[in-house]
Order: C-alpha cells, then sequence, then structure tokens
C-alpha cells in the first residue's frame, strides 16, 4: 500500500470511529443506519424537513389532513412504538417519554436533518419542547399545539398527578391495565385507532407525564416557539388565556394562538384553521 493511500484509510477509519453511532467501516461491511426503537417515521413529500408527533394513543394518521394543506416540506411523521396499533419494540418497559425525546433528537442527527421544524401535539408537545430545551442546536423551531409545560396543568392539575401516581402504583397489575383501557375508550374518538393502544404502554406514559415540568427548560428553547391552544366556549376563553401566557412566560417570545369552538384535537376539529397556523409557522 503507497503513503497516499495509507493516509486515505486511515483518516476513513478515523472519522467512522468517532462516529456518534459506534459505526466503524470495515472492508466489504457497510456502516450500520441508526433505526429508531421506540418509533417509526414516515416521511412524506419534499421541501425543509418537519417531524410531526402526535399525542398519547394517537396515530400518525392525525397529521393527514395537515399535510394534504400544506405541501412543499418533507414530513416525518411519527409513531410512538405501543400507540394506536403501533408495536411497542423498544417501549415495552420503564420510562416512555424522556427516551422517546431523546431517540428522536438521535434521529434528527443520524438522517444528517438541518434545524428541523417539530410540531408536537399533546404528549407530543411535550417530547418536542423536551427535544428542544435539551438539544437546542437540533431544533429550528417548534409548535406546541394543545398541551402546557406542565402536563398536569392541563387535565385537572392535582387530580391528574395522583391518577398518574395511581397508574404507576398499578403498572403490570391488571387494575391497572383496566383503567387505562377505559380511559382510552372514554376519551378516544371511535374513529381513531387509538383504541388498539397498549395500555401498559399508555399507563408508562401518563405515569411520566404526571411527574413532568418543563417551565425550568423553557428559556433552554432557542427556537422559535408557537403554541397553538384550543378553546372550547367564549366563557373559558380569558382563563384559557391566562393560564397560557402565565404557562410560557419564560419561553423566549413564544407566539400564542388561540383556535375558539374547538377540542383538544384540534386538528380534526378546525382541520382549515389549524393548517392557517401551520402555514404562517413554517418558513
Amino acid at each position: 500500500m503507497n503513503r497516499r493511500a495509507f493516509l486515505i484509510q486511515s483518516a476513513a477509519f478515523t472519522l467512522a470511529a468517532s462516529s456518534p453511532f459506534g459505526a466503524i467501516a470495515q472492508p466489504g461491511r457497510p456502516i450500520a443506519r441508526f433505526r429508531p426503537t421506540r418509533f417509526s417515521v414516515e416521511v412524506r413529500g419534499r421541501g425543509a424537513d418537519v417531524i410531526l408527533i402526535p399525542g398519547l394513543t394517537s396515530g400518525r394518521h392525525v397529521w393527514d389532513a395537515a399535510v394534504r394543506a400544506v405541501p412543499g416540506y418533507r414530513y416525518h411523521l411519527v409513531q410512538v412504538g405501543g400507540f394506536a396499533g403501533e408495536p411497542t419494540r423498544g417501549n415495552a418497559e420503564g420510562p416512555v417519554v424522556a427516551p422517546l425525546a431523546a431517540e428522536i433528537a438521535r434521529y434528527i442527527e443520524a438522517e444528517g436533518l438541518r434545524r428541523p421544524a417539530i410540531v408536537g401535539h399533546s404528549m407530543g408537545g411535550t417530547l418536542g419542547m423536551m427535544v428542544a430545551a435539551r438539544y437546542p442546536d437540533r431544533v429550528g423551531r417548534l409548535m406546541v399545539v394543545d398541551m402546557l409545560p406542565r402536563p398536569t396543568s392541563l387535565y385537572g392539575g392535582d387530580a391528574a398527578t395522583n391518577l398518574s401516581g395511581l397508574l404507576g402504583d398499578f403498572m403490570g397489575d391488571a387494575r391497572g391495565r383496566e383503567v387505562v383501557a377505559s380511559i382510552i375508550t372514554a376519551f378516544t374518538p371511535p374513529e381513531d385507532n387509538g383504541r388498539a393502544s397498549n395500555a401498559d404502554v399508555v399507563a408508562r406514559a401518563m405515569h411520566d407525564l404526571g411527574r413532568i415540568d418543563l417551565t425550568a427548560d423553557l428559556p433552554r428553547i432557542r427556537a422559535p416557539l408557537t403554541v397553538v391552544y384550543a378553546v372550547r366556549g367564549e366563557q373559558g376563553r380569558d382563563a384559557a388565556a391566562r393560564a397560557y401566557t402565565a404557562a410560557y412566560r419564560g419561553a423566549r417570545g413564544a407566539r400564542l394562538v388561540r383556535i375558539d369552538g374547538s377540542g383538544h384535537l384540534v386538528m380534526a376539529d378546525h382541520p382549515a384553521r389549524f393548517a392557517r397556523a401551520l402555514s404562517e409557522f413554517l418558513p
């Protein structure tokens, strides 16, 4: 081997060995590509990268109307393992939410995405905030849809925290699975395949959400932040505005967008209004 060939091979080996994923190129063997274990991704369209993360028990289909209404982007539609019929895989045991956020951040790096936009609904919004706060260089902009930094504030504060604790105590217990199954049935529309969610994964995710408070993490988010929130009726409009304004006070210039007459699943209740908000949010 001549000196030039030796230097090229040495440099290639050094670069491969320094890979954050530990993949070392060997003669005749391709470098192993990172594949998420806690979620799957379906990529649609072309253009700037946008990661769409659904909420608790939901599948990627909740974004279908928005993707059709706002073309011109390469959408990465996430589906969490254990939700909406997706195999549990890496979410089969232990914590769910924080490991998911870490793996989404790793996906961004492994796919070579240059500061993609992240749009997350409900628990997906929590995941988006966690990624943007803990890996600020990997997120270009962030939209949180109907979620607060402290998730239990959205669902009744202490009552929701207590329910989360109850589910945590019941994890792996038949009673806990029954409680979660009843929650899935009560709060998931019949046409939504969230009914196919794994009760144990849902219980552990709810347990995680009951103990998360990202208020102190908001100042670490450097990406432009838009928060879309729903208001069912005129009576709750002022209270909702106060709650969201106070909750996101620590974020740098958070832009709040209210959608009136909507339930929690804003994208389904008012697809045209949500599409407009999404279009204004994306570059």
